[in-house]
Formats: C-alpha cells, sequence, structure tokens
C-alpha cells in the first residue's frame, strides 16, 4: 500500500533532522567534542593557577580573576541563548559560539600580562556560555523523546573525561611546556568542532520576528554578574558583611527578582518562566540547584585537601579523584538509560541518597593520615550517586518539553547550574575559611596561601587541625545534597512512557 511505504510526515520540521539526515548519536558526538573543550579548560586552568601567579608576580586574590572573570562572563551570555536560536538558528549560533571561544583560547594563550589574560579569559566565557545550552538545544530538538535519556547519557561523557583529563593534562603542560598550551590546546580542538558541526547538524531556520527582550537581558545578565561578583569577592576574604560584597550582591539579587517580574508578565520574555507551572521541570531544576551548589561545593574542598593537608602535588590530586570521576561516568551511562524506564522520582532520589551516604563516609575518614584507599571508595560511591542524579534529572526536566519552549528550557537549567556552582563554591569558601580561622588563628589573614608557604615540618605538625577544618566544612556539602532530596521525591512517579503523576 501507498501509505505503507511513503515515509511519515513531521508537523515539526524545526524539532527533528531531515529525512536522510544524521543520526541524534552522530550529533551528539560532536557535541561531547565541543563540551570536553570547555570542561577540561575550566580544570586546566585551576591547576595552573598557582604558576600564573608566579609568571604574573600577582597575588592569588589577583590571579583568582582569570577563574572569576570567565564565569562572570559566562553567566552573562547564557540568558541570549535563547533568542539567539530563535534569531540565527541553533546550528549557527553553535558555531559561532565555538569560533568565540576558539579565538579567546588563542588571544589567551598570547597574553602579555594579568589584565590581558583576564580580558581574554572572559571573551572565552562569552563564547563558552552559549555552548552549552545551545548543545541541549540541538540534541533535544534531534532526539526521539522515548529515548531521550540515552541520548542525554551521551552529553554526560565531557563530565567524565574533563575530571579526569584536566589537571593531569594541564600539569604536565604547565610543567613540561608552558602556561600558554593550557589555551592553545583548545585551537585546533575548536577547528575541528567547527568543520564536523558545520557539515553534520541538521539546520534549522530562524524564527522571524523573534525579538530580543533587551530590557530582561538589562536585568539578568547584569543581576547574574553582579551577584557572583559578590559571592566571589565574599568567598576570596572570607566575608560577607562587607560593603563590596552587600552592594553588587543586593544589587544583582533585585535586578534578578525584577527579571523574574518581566518573566511573567512580558509577552515575549528572554526566559518563559511559566516553564516552572510543569511539575517536572520545576522539581527537577531545584533538586538540580541544590545538588549542584553541594557538589561543585565539595570539589573545591577535595584537591586542596590533598595538597595543603597531605602534601600531593596537583598531579597527584587529580589522579587521587581519578576513581571518583571513573564512578560518575559510568554510572552516568547506566541512568542514562534506565531513566527511559524508571520512574524519574524513582532514579534521582537514590542517586541523591548515594550520593549524601558516600559524603557522609568519606566525612568520617577525613584526617590527617588516612589510609587514601580508605578516602577513595566512598568518593566512588558518592561518584555513582553523582552519576544517577544529574543527567537522569535534566532528562526528567527536558523531557516532552514543546519544541519552541527547548531553547529556553535549556537556557533555564544551565543557568541554574551556573549560579548553584557559584553559590555552592563561595558558601565552601567562607565555611572553610571560618573553620581554619577557629582552629589556626595565624592564617586568618593568609588562609590557603599562609599554610601552603609554611616549611614541610611546621605544616605537618598542624595537618590534623587543618584535617578537622575539612572535615568540619565537608558537612555542608551533606546539608545541601540532603536538602536536594526533598524537590527529588515530588519528581513525576511514571517514566518516559508514562503521565506525570
Amino acid at each position: 500500500m501507498t501509505t505503507a511505504s511513503a515515509p511519515r510526515r513531521r508537523t515539526r520540521p524545526e524539532a527533528r533532522p531531515p529525512h536522510g539526515g544524521p543520526d541524534p548519536t552522530a550529533i551528539a558526538l560532536v557535541i561531547v567534542l565541543g563540551s570536553i573543550m570547555t570542561v577540561i579548560d575550566v580544570t586546566i586552568v585551576n591547576v595552573a593557577l598557582g604558576r600564573l601567579s608566579q609568571d604574573f608576580h600577582a597575588p592569588v586574590a589577583t590571579i583568582q580573576w582569570v577563574a572569576t572573570g570567565y564565569t562572570l562572563a559566562l553567566a552573562s551570555v547564557i540568558p541570549a541563548t535563547a533568542w539567539a536560536v530563535g534569531r540565527f538558528g541553533a546550528k549557527r549560533a553553535y558555531l559561532a559560539s565555538i569560533g568565540v571561544f576558539t579565538i579567546g583560547s588563542a588571544l589567551a594563550g598570547l597574553a602579555w600580562d594579568t589584565g590581558s589574560l583576564i580580558g581574554f579569559r572572559a571573551l572565552q566565557g562569552l563564547g563558552g556560555g552559549m555552548i552549552t545550552p545551545l548543545a541541549m538545544t540541538i540534541i533535544i530538538r534531534a532526539a526521539d523523546p522515548a529515548r531521550m535519556g540515552r541520548t542525554m547519557s551521551v552529553l554526560g561523557i565531557p563530565v567524565l573525561i574533563g575530571p579526569l583529563a584536566g589537571p593531569i593534562l594541564g600539569g604536565w603542560l604547565v610543567d613540561s611546556a608552558s602556561w600558554r598550551w593550557i589555551f592553545f590546546i583548545n585551537v585546533p580542538i575548536g577547528a575541528l568542532v567547527l568543520l564536523l558541526a558545520g557539515r553534520i547538524f541538521p539546520a534549522d531556520a530562524p524564527e522571524p520576528g523573534h525579538r530580543l527582550d533587551v530590557p530582561g537581558l538589562l536585568m539578568l545578565s547584569p543581576g547574574l554578574a553582579m551577584a557572583i561578583y559578590g559571592l566571589a569577592t565574599g568567598g576570596e576574604h572570607g566575608d560577607f558583611g562587607t560593603a563590596k560584597v552587600l552592594v553588587p550582591t543586593l544589587a544583582g539579587a533585585a535586578l534578578v527578582a525584577g527579571f523574574v517580574v518581566r518573566g511573567l508578565t512580558a509577552r515575549q520574555p528572554l526566559i518563559d518562566l511559566r516553564l516552572f507551572r510543569r511539575r517536572s521541570f520545576a522539581t527537577a531544576t531545584v533538586t538540580l540547584a541544590f545538588f549542584t551548589c553541594a557538589y561543585f561545593g565539595s570539589m573545591l574542598l577535595l584537591p586542596l585537601y590533598y595538597q595543603v593537608v597531605r602534601g600531593q602535588s596537583a598531579t597527584t590530586s587529580g589522579l587521587l579523584g581519578v576513581p571518583q570521576a571513573l564512578a560518575t561516568g559510568v554510572a552516568m551511562q547506566i541512568a542514562g538509560r534506565l531513566i527511559d524506564k524508571v520512574s524519574p522520582r524513582r532514579l534521582v532520589s537514590v542517586g541523591v541518597a548515594v550520593a549524601g551516604t558516600g559524603f557522609l563516609v568519606f566525612i568520617a575518614q577525613v584526617h590527617a593520615d588516612t589510609p587514601y584507599w580508605h578516602l577513595v571508595l566512598p568518593l566512588v560511591v558518592t561518584g555513582a550517586g553523582v552519576g544517577t542524579t544529574i543527567m537522569p534529572a535534566m532528562t526528567a526536566a527536558t523531557r516532552n518539553v514543546a519544541s519552541e519552549q527547548v531553547p529556553g528550557a535549556s537556557t533555564a537549567l544551565n543557568i541554574t547550574q551556573q549560579v548553584s556552582a557559584a553559590l555552592g563554591t563561595a558558601l565552601i569558601s567562607i565555611v572553610l575559611a571560618g573553620a581554619m580561622r577557629d582552629r589556626l588563628p595565624g592564617t586568618a589573614d593568609g588562609g590557603i596561601g599562609a599554610v601552603r608557604a609554611l616549611p614541610a615540618p611546621a605544616r605537618h605538625a598542624i595537618s590534623p587541625r587543618l584535617a578537622d577544618a575539612f572535615q568540619h566544612t565537608y558537612v555542608w556539602a551533606v546539608v545541601l545534597m540532603t536538602l536536594a532530596l526533598v524537590p527529588a521525591l515530588l519528581l513525576p512517579r511514571q517514566h518516559a512512557k508514562g503521565r506525570e503523576s
């Protein structure tokens, strides 16, 4: 019969690749290559901050803006993602973002002083900010909703490779070549991504008449930047009560609040906040907010514990984190397939509980002379919980979202994660600084830097008190993770083929 042999017509051409187009897995693999570049870039820079401080003769408080400036620029540009998709199309916006990030990388490698390096890192952030939400938009549109979890799990590969390769590769490049190569290495990768994406990604047409919500952008982007600046400054100095922390933080919060009001009332808002009326989207996003806050806060602590308390090098610290990263990656691939068959509520709740249990066991082992395998094993459990939480929660949030709402949904999720990561890092920094001041009054001004400057015998003598400060701080990560369990228990009961309940 003719009806059997004719291809089925698609009701939303922009939501799926055209007939005979690339397989969603091929699209996902190209996206993974671009995402790996940005993830590794963050971990490589963290390893190199000490060398940058030395080469540019800049204090750590100044050189730290090489990382913070990137975060500010990244958070500022994310809100414009949905508009860029409507104005230019997801493919062209993605290619432009990769191009800007690659150019910023090349310029950062050519930096001649601290100011130029911070400026070029900000340029990287302007390009890198849209890469993840654009990638999510492209893959969500290309994937079959019933197999969304399996496709999204491919996007978890950078979470595995970044923490594995970044510290080791960064340490080797800094020690064997030059810090400039931690940026130059992005150039050939970016060029390859541009070539592959240009050939493989399906073309999508812009939406004529889609206007940029300028008032919303002028409230949200500066609001996020000011809030993150205030939080980063408070974390850097261990004090949230000063004017230089309170003024930008409160002003940023006020701008974001104004954006929320506009987002609920404007005809074409920058981000459609009505998405939060969907139970699955709202509960999954809140779960991710608490969980990301806890996870990224704890990521700050672990290398510092290994280096400051245990006296290990940056490369060794990275190697000790390999088992946890492997567990996260493996669990993410398994969970990405299970979420297509298992209740989001059950899977994500189990993931949060497993991660929290691993943290609790790890905390009990955080001492100055604990055998390393006693630390690594509970972190493997934590890694498995992380992998079972993040991608399934993102899948639950975005599944069955209408095609025209996908850019707004992916943008909202990425903003939530970036702000939560900044909050978690700032909070953990504050708690750690206070714990160290209580146990080691002499570090009130110098903090970690003062401790690392001590001779090895002196640092070894205070290592038990240092370990106690870290142990105290880790408790807060568990508290935040426990809070994530509350919205996780409100996720839909049914899997992809069932209704939300």
